[in-house]
């Protein structure tokens, strides 16, 4: 007996951020399929695809945001069930593609008894079953390490550099810290642009709070553009933008790959001397500021999504540079 080999994907979505999901299946011409998704009286989260996925290359689709319904860890837990889902429904491969990776910050120990979060998201997604994870933008390249099996790092630059070459003539790309140089030296390269480096400390005991203390580079009569993988509360963008403009920066703009804007973050960055905020949608932007400008991280997704589905060199997308 003979079986002509015909391989079908499934795009599934969580209910963190349905519209990027749907952008996604519009660039791929496919339907998203339903997952029932829904909770008990209790709360506990209930889930039921709509359709068979036997056999299938399964991608399911959630961003590790908080919304207005939904905390960041109910958004992680629906992540995992759905994928639970899918290997119990027989699919033959299951990716997790999780375009903001939840808890990617905690990924060492700073300090005594601290757990390693990132990790156990990880582990938590091998056990349900996962096969492969895609994300976008990781906090530090080495999370990889943390999942048995193949883990896709697409990065955000491409789409980023298309807006801000848009922006300004002789830019100056400037990396907030030292941990990100690699980052804005990748940017800059792209840009042909100078690199400059803000020197900072955090406030000892201060979640979240930052002094910024010197520039390196020559940013003085030039506009200057801040590369980061994510802004939360503000504090560390702001902090860097008012040094740019103390040295004499003529403008300056923010470019980030993930707008988390917890607390304060909007407000901070409406009153601060950055003209404009440049962000993608990897997270639901329930609140907007008139400085921000959105692009799409989908043609990204949907590229990534398509190489692994027809086993294709996802890193060709990127040029390679989604290792550096």
């Amino acid at each position: 007996m003979e079986l002509s080999a015909k391989k079908r994907l499934h795009l599934i979505s969580g209910r963190a951020h349905p519209q990027l999901a749907q952008e996604v299946a519009d660039l791929l011409d496919v339907e998203l399929l339903d997952a029932n998704l829904s909770e008990f009286a209790n709360g506990e989260i209930y889930c039921k695809f709509a359709e068979s996925v036997r056999g299938g290359d399964v991608f399911i689709l959630q961003t590790h945001a908080g919304t207005a319904d939904l905390s960041i860890n109910d958004a992680i837990m629906e992540h995992l069930i759905m994928v639970d889902a899918a290997e119990r429904a027989s699919a033959k491969r299951t990716t997790v593609v999780a375009p903001f990776y939840g808890y990617a910050r905690q990924d060492r120990k700073a300090s005594g008894r601290e757990p390693i979060t990132a990790k156990l998201v990880a582990d938590q997604f091998r056990v349900a079953g996962a096969s492969r994870m895609v994300s976008v933008d990781l906090h530090s390249n080495q999370l990889q390490g943390f999942f048995e099996g193949p883990w896709d790092h697409l990065v955000a630059m491409p789409v980023l550099c298309d807006a801000l070459g848009k922006m300004a003539d002789d830019l100056v790309v400037v990396s907030p810290d030292a941990g990100r140089v690699k980052v804005a030296e990748r940017y800059a390269q792209r840009l042909d642009a100078d690199l400059a480096i803000v020197h900072k400390r955090r406030l000892h005991n201060k979640k979240n709070a930052v002094e910024a203390k010197d520039v390196v580079g020559d940013v003085d009569g030039k506009p200057c553009v801040l590369i980061d993988d994510m802004i939360d509360t503000g504090g560390t963008i702001v902090a860097a933008a008012e040094l740019l403009k103390e040295k004499g920066a003529s403008k300056v703009i923010a470019a980030t790959t993930h707008g988390v804007f917890s607390g304060p973050a909007l407000e901070r960055l409406e009153s601060s001397c950055i003209e404009k905020v440049v962000v993608t949608n990897t997270l639901p932007l329930e609140r907007r500021i008139a400085k921000m400008e959105v692009v799409s991280i989908a043609p990204l997704i949907a590229a990534a999504i398509r190489g692994i589905f027809e086993d294709t060199s996802v890193s060709e997308i990127f040029g390679g540079g989604n290792f550096n």
